[in-house]
This record gives structure tokens, sequence and C-alpha cells, in this order.
């Protein structure tokens, strides 16, 4: 089964890292996205960059950034092929947002 394992991340302190610290937890990022069962992923702009969209009576409304105000937003996401959910969350639980006041929602991916 594959999983999206969505980051939400909470980095208010990380320009307050030195860079040594900053590229150790890159290089965890790297570490993960080189394990076995990873199949894709990728990191995302910051929030601020986001443009939402809604169509409302035919009409299309765009606002500038994300639709909620939050201290966690979507940062990347990992997608990971497992036997099952617990290899999913193992794996979440090594991404390095889950500990910097992040979090890791892990969904099963619907394939038609």
């Amino acid at each position: 089964m594959k999983y999206a394992l969505l980051i939400y991340s909470n980095d208010t302190g990380w320009d307050s890292l030195s860079e040594d610290e900053q590229s150790a937890i890159y290089g965890e990022y790297a570490a993960i996205s080189g394990s076995a069962g990873i199949i894709g992923g990728q990191e995302l702009a910051g929030s601020e960059t986001a443009t939402t969209v809604r169509v409302q009576d035919g009409k299309t409304l765009t606002t500038d950034g994300p639709f909620a105000e939050t201290k966690e937003s979507l940062g990347g996401f990992f997608l990971f092929e497992a036997d099952d959910l617990d290899a999913a969350l193992e794996l979440a639980a090594r991404i390095p947002a889950a500990r910097r006041g992040g979090a890791i929602e892990v969904r099963p991916v619907v394939e038609h």
C-alpha cells in the first residue's frame, strides 16, 4: 500500500539554528528520501507563496496564502510504499519536523 506522509512544519526557530545544525537536519531528510520504499517526495515553498483557488457560482476566486492561519504549514511530503501502516508510522517518526514542533500526517493513497 502507498502512504502519503504530509510534513507540517513549525520552524519558528529555524533561523536561530547554525548552518551546521540546518545542514544536519537537511541531511536527515535526504537520508529518509533514500530509504527503501520511498517512491517520491518534495519540499514545498513556504505557505506565504501559496495561492488558494475556489469556484463559487461559476466564478474562480483566488486568495493569496493558505486558507487558515496556523502555526504549522504543509512544508513537503514523502510518498512511501509499505506493507502496512506500522511501517509508515515508523518512518514518519524519523522525519525531523515531527520532533521540531510540527506533525506528520500519514494517509493511505487511494489508487483507482
